[in-house]
């Protein structure tokens, strides 16, 4: 099934589709999107990210297990474009064989890939992974449940 929204997709194009928001919303724009089965997404770590404060001073790098939440908003926004999971909320069930290759600092952009592998409520399955400038940062089998938002 092909997503018919208008790509790319900005902040609020996503918002409208997952309740992440400010200061937790690792995903600028949404580039590809076949609802249901894959998406792939940008996101630029900013200078002043709330998370590099304090990781670390004189330092700064995105923490992987972050990198891997970017890496489920976009599954979550693959998913839950599609009819039949609009308007539900996706949480973390598991992740798996999670690997991290490459360190993230300010300025990066993360390119994020996302296939969902298995996706029947209310439990589905992705293979995703980030990279900079074409090289892998990071990768990871996700698990999700899928529940009602109001729940």
């Amino acid at each position: 099934m092909t997503d018919r929204r208008c790509l790319p997709l900005d902040r609020s194009g996503i918002e409208a589709i997952i309740p992440h928001r400010d200061p937790f919303l690792l995903i600028d724009e949404i580039l590809e999107l076949e609802a249901g089965e894959h998406a792939a997404g940008r996101y630029t770590v900013p200078a002043d990210a709330w998370y590099l404060r304090g990781h670390f001073p004189g330092r700064p790098i995105m923490p992987g297990v972050l990198q891997v939440e970017a890496l489920a908003q976009v599954g979550a926004v693959c998913g839950l474009a599609h009819p039949d999971f609009a308007g539900k909320l996706a949480l973390f069930a598991g992740i798996e064989e999670a690997r991290f290759k490459r360190i993230v600092v300010p300025g990066d952009t993360l390119d994020l890939r996302c296939s969902i592998t298995r996706l029947r409520a209310p439990v589905g399955k992705a293979e995703a992974e980030a990279s900079v400038a074409g090289e892998l940062a990071c990768r990871a089998k996700l698990t999700f449940a899928l529940t009602e938002l109001d729940a």
